[in-house]
């Protein structure tokens, strides 16, 4: 926060003008400025404006000066202040302090609150019999509630948001405009007389008796659509093996392991650890979703939640619809939607798209602008870990390290976000899905025709991945063509370190040691990386080392078979096919004989040094898994694996120090061969090769400051929402002495690229003909 401090003035009552900007809307920021005016005796008023807050203040020097305090170390709980300006006015005599309307000005509007976690208070008066909001599935206050989902444009003012159709009844009206009052301008504010309605379809049930009913179902084996915050979630009992199979059925997710909400902390704690940060992270306004390690000795959950996993992905209630549904059973909480699609939205869309995948339809009539999925969250040294980064944190802005013009980051194929960037912010969209077919691309349009309003940001560039055939590159391709506007292609493993370097707030001649390892990314030579050390500053990159090359035979068709990889591996390597081994023996005979020529001819088999494959490719030959249904499955099921040992061996990686230095996983092959040969634990052989992956990144990063003097280094890309081996990695490269760096704003993955691609644009802009 910054603050600029005005001249003193020798008068005995002044008057300053003291703009605020940050996130200071829809927090209860003018109450609080009302009530500490109050207290101090200062008159003037205060009103939001599209920038921020604006508040004229006249008083006695110490009172003014009191609330300038009061400002920069009081403040409500959920603002997050960026700068305070006070400038001194002439004064006109006020003889009260007011709250006056919003009103639109013509400066960068104010970065707008997510949306917010049910608070204690309203919490309390829910379930208060003697409270007019007793039971209430939409009560809400200045504190809590929605607010990006809702809002079409700035000011945050209910006209302005989807609550606009339902008038306030007398005693919400008095509320709202009692600024001593906890709901003073709480703009979703209702109640059972003038609010939002509860149904359930099929059927004509309401209110409390729709809600009554969708219990039941749930707790008779059916699978619910529940329209919630930002989206529908499909629910269903999450200790019935039955529901938990047929939700997977009927969604087509075969694997992929699903969220559980829980209804309180306590019953969290009966199927979890959790230790106090996780505690902390769990109770916060964002309340996201978080990966928590399973008790053994667990009360039963379906095994179906999490197949082949040992940590669960906990989300408490943070609506209070959600409070009200939950009894001693949690629910499987998963995103509304088939597989490879956005969440539903609108009612009639959900009855469209969910038809046969829900057995009812728990709906409300407060219209979602924009959806929001859940975010997902690993708690690491304390501090989150993002995963996916959605509601509670979309779309708070990240402070740039430098000045950008008005850009637009289209981000990448999968884990699509896009990143508008002006100034020295940059707003990071919610989590949109993978960008692989027209119903993903519709989402990305809404939500980003909606913050394009909010922040009223105009791309004067586009910027995007060096993948031409992407889905959003050729987006993006297309809006630059048609708004004729200059469009820079950035290599993704570029995007992901600059990405790093940005939320860590490097400046524009800073230099770093990027590992970045992913699964894919188009290389400047056509290959597919995904195995790289880097040199990266914002404007351009050295690529250092990587591993070494391998095919990846059949394109996709390897992706989804590791044991392709795995054979590719041992091709490579110079190892036979030994009938023995597991990946062997998942490959049919007659797909052998069509792999060894497709590698040994290079037939359709591009080249690749991706360590996504490596790790897939690992995971087939210890037997771990050979086709994947869903990404990283392998890679995920290794760490759960490799987690349980308590070795301290390593397999030992060849580093060829080249010019452009070469890691060579051969050696490691052969020792995971010779394992198995000895039956060794797969456990172990798990660990072993984390542990050997570790070394080899603080082998490669101190061979790459000998050569460069850099000593920042920074792990990015997918791989390392892998927490052990970050943990192994942060180790080793603290025992060589590295200031090592890793993600706490936007995720390690994809999710992460748009903002990379942002500040990379705006640091080449000079040199793009605008």
């Amino acid at each position: 926060m910054t603050e600029v401090i005005p001249m003193a003035s020798g008068n005995p009552i002044i008057r300053q003008r003291i703009q605020v900007t940050g996130v200071v809307q829809g927090v209860g920021f003018r109450p609080f400025v009302y009530a500490t005016a109050m207290r101090l005796g200062v008159r003037g008023f205060v009103a939001n404006t599209s920038e921020g807050v604006l508040i004229e203040a006249e008083g006695s020097p110490e009172a003014i000066e009191g609330l300038r305090e009061a400002l920069r170390n009081d403040p409500p709980p959920l603002a997050h202040i960026d700068t305070i300006e006070a400038t001194e006015m002439a004064p006109v005599e006020d003889t009260a302090f007011a709250i006056h309307h919003s009103h639109a000005t013509a400066g960068e509007n104010t970065p707008v609150p997510p949306d917010i976690a049910i608070c204690a208070d309203c919490l309390r008066e829910m379930f208060d019999p003697a409270d007019r909001r007793y039971l209430y599935p939409f009560i809400n206050c200045t504190n809590c509630g929605p607010r990006f989902t809702i809002l079409r444009e700035l000011p945050y003012d209910r006209p302005l948001t989807t609550m606009s159709v339902f008038p306030m009844c007398p005693a919400c009206e008095a509320e709202y405009n009692d600024p001593l009052n906890r709901r003073f301008h709480a703009q979703p504010i209702s109640c059972p007389d003038c609010g939002p309605r509860l149904f359930l379809k099929p059927g004509a049930l309401e209110g409390r008796p729709a809600l009554l009913e969708a219990k039941r179902l749930l707790r008779t084996g059916a699978i619910v659509a529940i329209k919630g915050i930002g989206g529908f979630h499909l629910a269903c009992d999450a200790t019935s093996d039955k529901a938990v199979l047929e939700l997977r059925r009927r969604k087509g997710r075969a694997g992929k392991p699903f969220a559980v909400m829980a209804r309180s902390l306590a019953d969290v704690q009966r199927y979890a650890k959790v230790s106090e940060d996780e505690v902390r992270i769990l109770n916060s306004s964002e309340k996201p979703i978080v990966l928590l390690d399973r008790k053994p000795d667990a009360e039963p959950l379906s095994e179906h939640i999490a197949p082949g996993q040992t940590q669960l992905g906990f989300v408490l209630p943070y609506s209070p619809l959600h409070a009200l549904l939950l009894d001693e059973a949690p629910l499987v909480m998963t995103s509304g939607n088939r597989s490879d699609e956005p969440i539903a939205r609108e009612n009639n869309e959900a009855f469209e798209r969910l038809a046969g995948l829900a057995d009812a339809f728990l709906l409300h009539d407060r219209e979602i602008h924009v959806v929001c999925d859940d975010s997902v969250v690993r708690v690491f040294d304390g501090r989150e870990m993002p995963i996916r980064r959605s509601r509670g944190y979309a779309p708070l802005p990240v402070p740039l390290p430098l000045t950008s013009p008005a850009l637009l980051g289209a981000g990448g194929e999968l884990k699509a976000t896009f990143c508008l960037a002006r100034g020295r912010r940059a707003y990071i969209s919610q989590h949109i899905g993978d960008m692989e077919n027209l119903e993903t691309q519709a989402a990305f349009e809404r939500a980003l025709e909606q913050m394009r309003r909010l922040f009223r940001i105009t791309p004067e560039a586009v910027a995007c991945d060096l993948h031409p055939g992407y889905l959003s590159s050729l987006w993006a391709k297309r809006f630059a063509e048609e708004n004729r506007l200059p469009l820079v292609r950035v290599q993704h493993h570029h995007a992901h370190a600059a990405s790093l370097m940005a939320e860590h707030g490097m400046n524009a001649d800073d230099r770093m040691i990027a590992v970045a390892f992913d699964g894919t990314g188009l290389g400047t030579d056509d290959a597919i990386w995904g195995g790289e050390f880097l040199l990266a500053s914002y404007r351009s990159f050295e690529r250092l080392g990587h591993l070494r090359y391998v095919r990846l035979p059949g394109g996709d068709s390897a992706v989804k078979k590791p044991y392709r990889m795995a054979l590719a591996h041992l091709h490579a390597a110079g190892l036979s096919w030994d009938e023995d081994l597991p990946s062997v023996r998942a490959c049919p005979q007659n797909e052998r004989a069509l792999l060894q020529r497709q590698l040994s001819q290079s037939l359709n088999s591009p080249l690749t040094s991706s360590w996504g494959r490596l790790f897939d490719a690992a995971a087939s030959l210890i037997g771990v898994r050979h086709e994947v249904t869903y990404e990283a499955q392998g890679a995920m099921e290794l760490e759960t694996l490799a987690a349980q040992s308590n070795t301290t061996d390593a397999y030992a990686f060849d580093l060829e120090p080249q010019e452009m230095f070469l890691v060579d996983p051969a050696p490691v092959w052969r020792g995971i061969i010779s394992d198995l040969g000895n039956n060794t634990a797969p456990t172990d052989i798990a660990a072993k090769f984390h542990r050997g992956i570790a070394h080899l990144i603080a082998k490669g990063c101190a061979l790459a400051r000998s050569r460069t003097s850099v000593n920042v280094a920074g792990l990015t890309g997918g791989v390392f929402q892998n927490a052990l081996l970050t943990r192994m990695t942060l180790d080793a490269l603290n025992n060589e002495g590295f200031e090592v760096k890793i993600h706490r704003v936007v995720p390690a993955n994809d999710g992460g690229l748009s903002l990379g691609q942002a500040v990379i644009a705006a640091s080449l802009l000079p040199e793009v003909s605008l």
